[in-house]
C-alpha cells in the first residue's frame, strides 16, 4: 500500500500518519475520531485498522472543529516550536 489517501475533509483532522514501509502503523488526529470516520478510513485501507490516537482528549462537533481548526493547529504548532527553542 502506498501513501493513503483520504478526503479532505478527514485528511484536515489528521496531525501525522506514521508508516513502516508502505503499512499504516499510527494515525494522529488532533481530537478523537468519530467511530464513522474511522470506519470510513478502515474502509479505505481495507482492513480493521486499531492505531488510532488522538493529540487532545475532548470530542468537539464538526461544526466546532470548522470554526476553530486553523486557530488549534496555529497554537498546537506555535507550542510544539516553542518546546523544540527550549531543547
Amino acid at each position: 500500500m502506498s501513501k493513503l489517501t483520504l478526503p479532505s475533509y478527514l485528511e484536515d483532522k489528521i496531525f501525522e500518519i506514521k508508516y513502516n514501509d508502505d503499512n499504516v502503523l499510527k494515525i494522529t488526529s488532533y481530537f478523537p475520531l468519530t467511530e464513522s470516520e474511522k470506519q470510513e478510513i478502515n474502509s479505505i485501507l481495507n482492513m480493521d485498522f486499531s492505531g488510532y490516537h488522538s493529540i487532545f482528549t475532548d470530542t468537539v462537533s464538526d461544526e466546532e472543529w470548522n470554526r476553530t481548526k486553523e486557530q488549534i493547529k496555529k497554537r498546537f504548532k506555535d507550542e510544539l516550536f516553542r518546546i523544540d527553542k527550549k531543547s
